[in-house]
C-alpha cells in the first residue's frame, strides 16, 4: 500500500496534474466528487479529507455532519477527457467517521463487509456485468417529449458511418485508456440501445468500474451533443436496459463453481449459491432494481427475467448457467439477469453475494432446472412447477426488503432504514402523479 501511495504522489508530480477528483457515491449510487490540489493529496492519502456528510443523501444528519473521504490509492487514474494541457486525475474514496471508523452510510463499506465474509469462508468474489444503455438526441432530456434514439439499429448491426457505433467505439477506447478492460461492445436490440461488457475482475474493483463506465459513457455522449441514459425502461414497446451480471467464487487459483464431473459442470458450492440467489431473489430486488421505472422493464414480452428460476441455456430464467467451452471449466459462472444498469453496483453486488453465501452456509437445495420457455407457461403451470415471480412494482419489492433480515445484516441499519424511507417516498410521489398514459386513455372518454 505504501508503494502505491508513493506511486500516486510521484505520478501527480511527474505528469503535472493540476487537480485530483475524490469520487464516492451516495446510497442510491449517485456519483459525488470534490477536487483537491496536489498540495493536499499527501494529507488526503494519509488522513482523509473532511467534508459535510449532511449534504449527501443517505449520509449524516445535520448534528453529526462531518465525515472523512479517504482515497483508495489503488483506484488512482488519469481522466482522459480533460486533456493534457491541464491534466486531472480521479481516485475512489471510502468514507469514514472522524474517529476513523467506517461510516455506515458508505455503500463501498457495505460491499467490503460482504466481501470480507466471503474471504473468511475462503472465497474471492468475481463479477462481469453487461452494461446496457441508450443514446438519445438531446431532446430526450425534455420530459414532455418522448426521447428520440440517435439510430434505428438492432442486435449487432454493423454500419459504416453510424453515429452510435463511433461513439461506442471511442467510449471503449477511453475505458481502455483508463485501465478498464472491455470484453466486447455491440449495438443492442432497440434503436439507440448499446451494450458494453466489462471483463471479469473482483467485485469491489468492478463496482468502481461500473461507476466509471457510466460517467465515461455520459461524458463522451455530452461532448457529441448526445444524451446517454441508463434509465431501465426509457421507451415503451422495446426492451429495457439490464445489467446481466456473470458471477463466480474462487478458492485461491481454483474456480469454486466448477466440477467437470457433474452433468451440469457445477460444483456443490455453485448449486447452493444459485439456490441462495433464488431463495432470496424477491427480497434483494429492491436493491438490484431500485427505481419505479425498473419495474417497467421487468414485464412479460421483453426478455427481462420475471420468473424465479434457473436454467442452463434458457434466457427466460432469472439465473442462467452459460455453456462452457470444452476444456475451459475455469470459466464456469452463473449469470444473474435481474439487475438493471441504474442500480447502485456496490449495494447490488453486496446483496447478490450475501444471498449466494447464505445458500452455501445453509446448504440450500437447488430446485429443478426450468427447461421450458417460462414466458409461454400459464400461471397454473408455473405454480405446478413451484416457480414464483419477482416483485411487480417498487412498492412490492420494498415490502419484501423490509421483512428481510439478510438485507438488514448485509446493508447495516443506516443504509437499510434510509433506503426504505427513500423508496417509500418515491413510490408515494409516483402514486400521486397523473401520467400521460392516464390523460391519453381516460381524459377523452371519462
Amino acid at each position: 500500500m505504501q508503494d502505491r501511495r508513493d506511486y500516486v504522489l510521484r505520478t501527480v508530480e511527474e505528469r503535472g496534474i493540476r487537480f485530483v477528483q475524490l469520487w464516492f457515491t451516495d446510497v442510491l449510487g449517485t456519483p459525488k466528487t470534490f477536487n483537491i490540489t496536489p498540495a493536499e493529496l499527501e494529507n488526503a492519502l494519509d488522513e482523509g479529507m473532511t467534508f459535510d456528510g449532511s449534504a449527501i443523501d443517505g449520509f449524516s444528519r445535520v448534528q453529526e455532519s462531518d465525515v472523512l473521504a479517504r482515497p483508495d490509492a489503488n483506484t488512482f487514474q488519469l481522466i482522459p477527457w480533460h486533456g493534457h494541457a491541464e491534466p486531472v486525475a480521479r481516485v475512489f474514496c471510502d468514507v469514514f467517521n472522524l474517529d476513523q471508523t467506517p461510516f455506515e452510510g458508505c455503500p463501498r463499506h457495505a460491499l467490503r463487509r460482504t466481501l470480507e465474509r466471503a474471504s473468511r469462508a475462503g472465497y474471492t468474489f468475481f463479477a462481469s456485468p453487461e452494461v446496457e444503455y441508450f443514446y438519445f438526441a438531446r431532446t430526450g432530456t425534455d420530459p414532455t417529449r418522448p426521447p428520440e434514439p440517435i439510430d434505428t439499429g438492432s442486435y449487432f448491426d454493423l454500419t459504416g458511418a453510424d453515429p452510435s457505433s463511433d461513439l461506442r467505439r471511442r467510449t471503449v477506447l477511453t475505458l481502455e485508456e483508463m485501465g478498464i478492460p472491455v470484453e466486447h461492445a455491440q449495438h443492442e436490440d432497440a434503436p439507440g440501445q448499446q451494450e458494453i461488457d466489462l471483463r471479469y475482475t473482483d467485485a469491489l474493483t468492478m463496482a468502481d468500474t461500473v461507476m466509471t463506465a457510466r460517467l465515461v459513457v455520459k461524458e463522451l455522449a455530452r461532448q457529441d451533443g448526445v444524451h446517454a441514459s441508463f434509465m431501465p425502461k426509457p421507451l415503451a414497446g422495446v426492451q429495457g436496459s439490464g445489467m446481466h451480471t456473470h458471477l463466480s467464487l474462487w478458492e485461491g487459483e481454483r474456480n469454486a463453481f466448477s466440477d467437470p464431473d457433474d452433468p451440469y459442470g457445477l460444483s456443490a458450492v455453485a448449486k447452493h449459491f444459485i439456490a441462495g440467489l433464488l431463495h432470496h431473489a424477491r427480497e434483494i430486488t429492491a436493491i438490484t432494481n431500485q427505481w419505479v421505472n425498473s419495474y417497467k422493464r421487468l414485464v412479460l414480452g421483453y426478455e427481462a427475467p420475471i420468473h424465479v428460476s434457473w436454467a442452463r441455456n434458457n434466457r427466460s430464467a432469472l439465473v442462467r448457467v452459460p455453456v462452457v467451452k470444452r476444456g475451459k471449466s475455469d470459466s464456469t459462472r452463473v449469470e444473474y439477469r435481474a439487475p438493471d444498469s441504474a442500480c447502485n453496483p456496490y449495494l447490488a453486488f453486496a446483496v447478490v453475494l450475501a444471498a449466494g453465501l447464505r445458500g452455501i452456509e445453509e446448504r440450500y437445495e437447488l430446485p429443478p432446472e426450468a427447461d421450458a420457455n417460462l414466458y409461454d407457461l400459464s400461471p397454473e403451470e408455473l405454480v405446478a412447477k413451484s416457480i414464483g415471480s419477482l416483485p411487480v412494482s417498487l412498492n412490492d419489492a420494498v415490502d419484501e426488503m423490509e421483512r428481510s433480515k439478510l438485507l438488514l445484516d448485509t446493508l447495516g441499519d443506516h443504509v437499510f432504514e434510509w433506503f426504505l424511507r427513500n423508496k417509500r417516498a418515491e413510490w408515494s410521489a409516483y402514486r400521486a402523479e397523473v401520467t400521460p398514459f392516464e390523460l391519453k386513455r381516460y381524459l377523452p372518454v371519462l
